[in-house]
């Protein structure tokens, strides 16, 4: 074990707590305008495809940060980074919906896409992680 308290492999700075902060605090945001105690309605001037491609890039970014973060990790801790990197990213992908203009807030299935946009991107580098390195 090396000073930093990591089991393997070089010195990682523990930026899980700050990003779990970041996670919780949009998440927090977006059910608030949800519930009507705040007013986020038209901040961001953002479409359909701007919400998607969002969602896009947060679940290719969440999944190979997880993938580095779990590298030469125990099991159980790769389950909590799992929860953290998988269930934490889509908060600002909900509050991006929440700050958006009226038409993208009355889409009832916007939601339910985005996550669903999220979780193909962040499992396509999660699934495909041994892919070519002669495993098989």
């Amino acid at each position: 074990m090396n000073p930093a308290g990591d089991p393997g492999g070089g010195p990682r700075a523990p930026i899980e707590a700050p990003l779990l902060g970041l996670f919780l605090a949009a998440w927090l945001l977006a059910w608030a305008s949800l519930l009507g105690l705040v007013d986020l309605t038209g901040i961001v001037p953002l479409g359909f495809h701007g919400l998607f491609a969002t969602a896009a890039a947060a679940g290719w970014v969440a999944g190979n940060v997880y993938l580095h973060r779990c590298r030469d990790r125990p099991r159980p801790i790769r389950r909590r980074l799992l929860v953290i990197y998988f269930l934490g990213p889509p908060g600002f992908v909900y509050l991006l919906r929440a700050m958006g203009p009226a038409p993208l807030q009355a889409a009832p299935l916007a939601p339910i896409l985005g996550f669903g946009v999220f979780s193909i991107f962040f499992l396509v580098p999660v699934t495909l992680r041994g892919v070519g390195r002669g495993k098989g």
